[in-house]
């Protein structure tokens, strides 16, 4: 049986979702976004089956809505909704980084008997637009579902049913319990990696070389600052309060660190960066969490002419595709690091592989 899914907001996740939905053949998708460009070019990349021209006649149609758009503009669209013919059983859900205002507005639509699941794909990437779109986005990614606890079952299973062919993690938690978990390991390190390029800017002012030795760790610490800044200044009012919390444990946590400095006891400041160590090391590397993953092999490389090419000549010969190239030029304690960003850890596994066998250049995942 067809399910018509309608997808508002044709973006990277937008698209993405809706290229890994048509793997089902039962699964036909309208899609429309505010940018007719966008719309157009979606149309003719087969992202979507069928363009919506009008918001309100197309979701006649849909057994699934799903809102890609930014959080505000999801919820102007959702207190528009009960004025739309809708199917007496869709359902309607979203993609937004923040859930407690999205479901507080949902409360009306319930109401109203219609049902709103709160979602949240916990995956992205470096590039954006629907040119940007990949159906493996959300592989062995967690997808995060915000029913309302009083939600049937039956409901739930229906979209929890169609999002099993994107290959993501499906898991259910209340709204408060997102926000509030996604403010510590999403939201806030945007700010904390927004906060030391803002130190960067002022120090740089007084020693201009400095910019120039923040290669290699400073650049894989505040990555995300490059984010959209838009999209950022939403998720940080919607988000306020949890990353509020979060500033005062951080500071009281710089406390404690100014505090282990003026003692400067040595077994103490070790102690510390070995629970640190201990932490970090045991966070999954296997799978994506809040912030994006672009699957990054680490190879060290010798610093001779060619050995760039060496390496990419071997990955192309196994038809392992990649993403993205650097080289890591300044790093505290190792030299000449070449990072390649990959699709799929798939992908990456087959290049660990393929460089071992035909090279003596250790590789790893950090």
């Amino acid at each position: 049986m067809q399910q018509n899914v309608f997808i508002i907001g044709l973006g990277l996740i937008g698209g993405s979702l809706a290229l890994s939905l048509k793997r089902n053949k039962d699964v036909k998708i309208i899609g429309y976004d505010a940018n007719g460009q966008t719309l157009k070019t979606a149309k003719r990349i087969s992202v979507i089956d069928e363009i919506a021209t009008n918001l309100e006649e197309s979701s006649a149609f849909a057994d699934v809505i799903v809102f890609a758009t930014p959080v505000s503009e999801t919820i102007r669209l959702m207190k528009e909704l009960p004025k739309w013919q809708l199917k007496k059983q869709v359902i309607i859900t979203d993609t937004g980084s923040t859930k407690k205002e999205i479901m507080k507005v949902a409360i009306s639509l319930k109401e109203q008997g219609i049902t709103f699941i709160g979602g949240h794909p916990m995956a992205g990437s470096h590039k954006s637009g629907v040119e940007a779109a990949r159906p493996i986005l959300f592989e062995n990614a967690y997808y995060l579902l915000t029913p309302f606890e009083d939600e049937t079952d039956e409901r739930v299973q229906v979209l929890i049913n169609l999002l099993q062919v994107t290959k993501a993690k499906v898991v259910q938690v209340g709204a408060e319990e997102h926000d509030h978990m996604t403010a510590v390991v999403s939201h806030f390190p945007h700010l904390v990696a927004a906060s030391l390029v803002h130190q960067l800017s002022f120090e740089n002012e007084q020693y201009p070389f400095t910019k120039q030795l923040a290669a290699g760790g400073f650049r894989d610490l505040t990555r995300i600052a490059s984010a959209n800044p838009i999209v950022w200044r939403d998720i940080t009012l919607q988000n306020r309060q949890e990353l509020t919390d979060q500033l005062k444990a951080w500071t009281n946590e710089m406390i404690k660190l100014q505090q282990l400095l003026s003692y400067a006891d040595s077994s103490d400041i070790e102690n510390y960066f070995n629970v640190a160590k201990k932490v970090r090391d045991d966070l999954p590397i296997n799978t994506q969490g809040a912030m994006f993953s672009v699957f990054d092999l680490y190879v060290d490389v010798p610093d001779y002419p060619g050995v760039i090419s060496e390496i990419t000549g071997y990955l192309a010969k196994d038809n392992i595709s990649i993403t993205n190239l650097r080289i890591v030029e300044t790093r505290e304690d190792i030299f000449g690091i070449l990072v390649i960003s990959f699709q799929s850890t798939n992908d990456r596994a087959k290049a660990v592989e393929c460089i071992a066998n035909n090279t003596t250049f250790e590789t790893y995942i950090s």
